[in-house]
């Protein structure tokens, strides 16, 4: 199970104008606990007045090998968000000696090293996950490459440009990297604008051969992963070697459900090992009716992105608002995310420890 813990921040490190890198300290007697896969991501908590708020953020510091050491620090990439509860109290506040509410690693936009041609399409802080997956992939595996198309702003806005610079000199041969400035032009590579299907599809086959790529990892904007995942699909790569994370989507993006609510519903869940029953309320989530009862239900973004609510239907029928964070096999296998699902039965259960 998720449990969240106090960790020390050990440095705080001002990339851009508008993000900052955290590092947290992660004491002996908690390292197996923040033991974590290449790609996932750290929910940090903090309460405001009484109200807690919960936001992700993805690891962007290289990961332990299985049979490894477990990890002394963890590194997150934050970027401010206009009015960001969260990403403000991070750029402003957050000073090192600071203890933050961190939850233990999860996310299944990972990659376990294996030798292959690899790949990324990022858009601004969809690296930092991708980061940790390309750094950890050239670390752990001699005979792996990686392709790297990332999109920013302005070289000013681009997040982690040493790092990424550096795997360049570390990895000359095995790793190729191509920027694209929606702003602002460059000297050499690519023109400026947008990363769009229409460009994505041309471009794609121009730097690698798509298909012997073995994975695709799409990260950043709603707009731009889905437009490169059709850009691919476009191009004959198959859905199962195309990964995803989706920073930033528009709250009003819902799934258009034509289930009836019935009339009075519960959900039987089991949590850690222990189970129970309860009523759902008029219009709201499983998850939120879990919370009323068991506070300790996972969760961070209740976006229907990252993936941390999700549970396996054991019985009955749901409809989700939306889900950009489980695979077409994971919700075919019956996994749904509790925060966006809502009872479509009168008895819905649901399984959080499977």
């Amino acid at each position: 199970m998720a449990r969240f813990h106090p960790l020390p921040v050990a440095a705080v490190d001002r990339i851009t104008d508008d993000s900052v890198a955290l590092t947290f300290a992660v004491p002996a007697e908690l390292r197996e606990d923040y033991r974590h896969a290449a790609g996932q991501h750290l929910a940090l908590r903090r309460t405001v007045d009484g109200t807690e708020i919960r936001r992700t953020y993805s690891i962007c510091s290289l990961a332990p090998a299985p049979d490894g050491e477990e990890p002394r620090t963890l590194r997150v990439g934050v970027r401010l968000v206009d009015g960001g509860a969260f990403s403000t109290y991070a750029l402003k506040e957050i000073a090192v000696g600071d203890a933050v509410e961190v939850m233990t690693p999860a996310g299944r936009f990972t990659l376990e090293p294996s030798a292959g041609l690899y790949a990324a399409v990022v858009g601004g802080s969809g690296i930092t996950p991708v980061l940790s997956i390309v750094s950890t992939l050239l670390a752990r595996e001699p005979e792996a490459r990686f392709c790297l198309i990332r999109s920013d702003r302005t070289s000013a806005s681009t997040m982690f440009l040493e790092e990424v610079a550096d795997l360049k000199d570390r990895y000359p041969q095995r790793f190729q990297l191509v920027t694209v400035l929606s702003r602002e032009e460059q000297q050499a590579g690519l023109p400026s604008g947008r990363l769009d299907q229409e460009r994505l599809s041309g471009l794609l086959p121009a730097l690698l051969p798509v298909d012997r790529v073995a994975g695709w990892f799409l990260c950043g904007p709603m707009g731009l992963v889905q437009g490169a995942e059709r850009a691919l699909r476009g191009l004959g790569v198959s859905r199962t070697r195309i990964h995803e994370e989706i920073f930033h989507v528009d709250a009003a993006t819902t799934i258009a459900s034509a289930v009836p609510a019935p009339a009075h519903s519960t959900v039987t869940a089991r949590l850690d090992g222990r189970g129970g029953t309860w009523p759902v309320q008029d219009g709201e989530s499983l998850l939120d009716a879990v919370l009323r009862n068991r506070p300790d239900a996972p969760y961070a973004c209740k976006g229907g992105v990252c993936g941390t609510c999700r549970a396996f239907l054991v019985s009955g029928e749901v409809r989700m608002d939306r889900n950009f964070a489980l695979e077409p096999e994971e919700t075919e296998a019956g996994y749904v995310l509790a925060c966006q699902s809502h009872p479509a039965t009168e008895k819905v259960e649901l399984d959080f420890d499977r």
